[in-house]
């Protein structure tokens, strides 16, 4: 009552006190400096004098861990996957300007912190983010680091002392053990209706932040450096403080076993983007990474492909308009605009051309192949004649192998982590034995064994398969030439073939059904199977999802002849 000075965010007079002693105002949940003063209360009764320490500002519980709520651990997850990005290169900004951002608005919008306490609702508004102990802070803008301040030995996350209490006396009725304070209602049916946070989820958050700075990050390079470990995701939990005690339905929700898949955090990320209504993303343009032409490049260079093939790549995307600003740009919320997938859109253009210039039958590239050798024994200008055949077996080659390593690693990887879980209290000292027993086992087998321990992990890039043109075994064919397959006509230089095979005629509803078009494998010649699996295997995706793009690109490319052949169908009919 004696603190009359307006909150600095919402200008309301309306304060209360934390368990540490400092005013925070009801309306935004905002944490001042201030603190109050107490000199003497042993004549009042059935009070508790408040303690001003900076350290203390949570009442610990009996097992030595602190009141934690699951909005809080994921803020831990985002500071080490933004952490992570930030040790690979990406802009510094990205981190307190975007993500910061995002996360701070999807709080609001889930109702979390930064809005009034929902009437009705048992799981109330937390001052999660505005708690911030750095005086020099903005606390309009609060930094990432500020948000995730359980992780800091200068800061802690306050909550309002009634709601804190009314959640334990839940959590404490309910016969599921939970270690956060709001673990078992987070699971609860009425939480599902919004946009409820999980891990993956944590790849989407990202992912957005990536493509809103335009980093030259694709969302397959980032599932990528998960796999591979440079990005904290499997196990994630294990850098928690040691008094965020990690147990029982907490498990459920940070303890993930199995890969992130491409479609679920794309899906995610576009959903994410739509409930918090963001604007507009920055212009896709020709000079960023993630336009076709850039990175139909890059992807020519993995697969080992003549550099030529980027003049007929960029022939395709500037024909069917799929370079434009308005079409690779993202507009969250617009439901009739499709969504653009940059890696898998790249691959699937290069997949088209060599369509138009090879014809991928089984029988013209071979064809072909036979001709460029004969040309190649006989040349003695230039650079050499582009042999399909060739290339397929050293391409296939190095492909097999790394395929076998991938599937390798994947078959040995140690899903369980190295801190022990327990669902329950009672089992716990089990676990913990059990535990201790299992690695005094590991580490006398390893001795008797002599096994080699693992190796570190290579330093994460871009290129999984590299070619050097330095190699005089004719391996690398970045400089080989297509005259043999080409034509010079009116101008320009159009492919000998006149023939095209589409993959379907007709495209199905990517709604109803998932894809525009259905893939099996043997419906289709090995030639292009084995293209789309090579860079199936770069992006880490099913073939499927290439040869949906590829099916999109066909038919704007070939749209009025379709629809001539559509209409002829259609008169034979009658």
């Amino acid at each position: 009552r004696d603190f009359n000075e307006r909150c600095v965010q919402c200008s309301e007079v309306n304060w209360g006190l934390t368990d540490g002693g400092r005013f925070y105002c009801r309306s935004c949940h905002n944490v001042t400096e201030r603190t109050r003063e107490v000199v003497n209360t042993d004549f009042i009764t059935n009070s508790r004098v408040q303690s001003i320490t900076k350290g203390l500002k949570k009442q610990e519980k009996t097992d030595g861990g602190c009141e934690w709520y699951i909005c809080e651990g994921f803020q831990l997850v985002l500071k080490k996957q933004v952490e992570a990005l930030e040790a690979l290169g990406v802009c510094p900004q990205m981190k307190d300007e975007i993500l910061c951002n995002f996360w701070r608005c999807y709080l609001q919008k889930s109702k979390q912190a930064y809005c009034k306490r929902p009437a009705g609702e048992t799981v109330k508004a937390l001052s999660v983010c505005g708690s911030s102990t750095d005086v020099d802070s903005d606390p309009e803008r609060p930094s990432l680091l500020h948000l995730l301040s359980l992780s800091e030995s200068e800061g802690d996350l306050q909550t309002d002392c009634s709601f804190a209490s009314s959640v334990s006396k839940v959590s404490e009725s309910t016969s599921v053990y939970s270690g956060s304070v709001d673990g078992s209602l987070y699971l609860m049916k009425n939480q599902k209706e919004k946009l409820r946070m999980t891990m993956p989820m944590t790849l989407s958050f990202c992912y957005m932040a990536l493509l809103w700075v335009r980093e030259p990050i694709t969302l397959s390079e980032l599932l990528r450096f998960v796999v591979e470990g440079h990005i904290p995701y499997l196990n994630v939990f294990q850098h928690f403080p040691e008094k965020m005690k990690l147990c029982g339905l907490d498990l459920k929700i940070f303890c993930v076993e199995s890969w992130p898949t491409y479609e679920e955090v794309f899906d995610k990320m576009h959903e994410l983007a739509a409930f918090l209504d963001l604007p507009r993303f920055p212009d896709i343009t020709e000079s960023c990474f993630l336009h076709p032409d850039m990175l139909c490049m890059k992807y020519l260079m993995e697969a080992n492909l003549p550099d030529e093939l980027h003049n007929w790549t960029c022939r395709v995307v500037k024909k069917i308009g799929i370079g434009e600003v308005d079409f690779l740009t993202l507009m969250p919320g617009n439901k009739s605009r499709r969504k653009v997938k940059y890696d898998v859109l790249a691959t699937a253009v290069i997949v088209v051309v060599l369509k138009l210039l090879f014809l991928l039958d089984d029988h013209y590239e071979w064809l072909l192949s036979e001709f460029a050798e004969e040309r190649n024994k006989n040349n003695t200008e230039g650079g050499p004649y582009f042999e399909f055949k060739k290339w397929y077996e050293v391409v296939k080659h190095s492909l097999d192998v790394e395929q076998k390593k991938l599937d390798e690693e994947r078959a040995k990887y140690l899903w369980r982590c190295e801190k022990p879980l327990f669902y329950s209290v009672k089992n716990k000292s089990k676990v913990l034995k059990r535990r201790q027993m299992v690695v005094n086992l590991q580490n006398q087998f390893g001795k008797l064994s002599g096994s080699v321990q693992r190796a570190e992990k290579p330093n994460p890039s871009s290129f999984q398969l590299r070619w050097s043109e330095e190699n005089t075994d004719g391996s690398c064919f970045h400089g080989y030439s297509l005259k043999g397959i080409l034509q010079e006509k009116r101008g320009l230089l159009t492919a000998m073939n006149p023939d095209y095979w589409l993959c379907t005629v007709k495209l199905c509803n990517e709604k109803l059904c998932g894809h525009l078009a259905h893939y099996r494998e043997v419906e289709f010649p090995q030639s292009y199977h084995f293209v789309l699996r090579l860079f199936s295997f770069l992006l880490r995706i099913q073939p499927a999802y290439i040869h949906d793009e590829v099916c999109m690109i066909e038919h704007k490319l070939f749209n009025k002849k379709l629809c001539k052949k559509l209409k002829y169908n259609t008169v034979l009919r009658k």
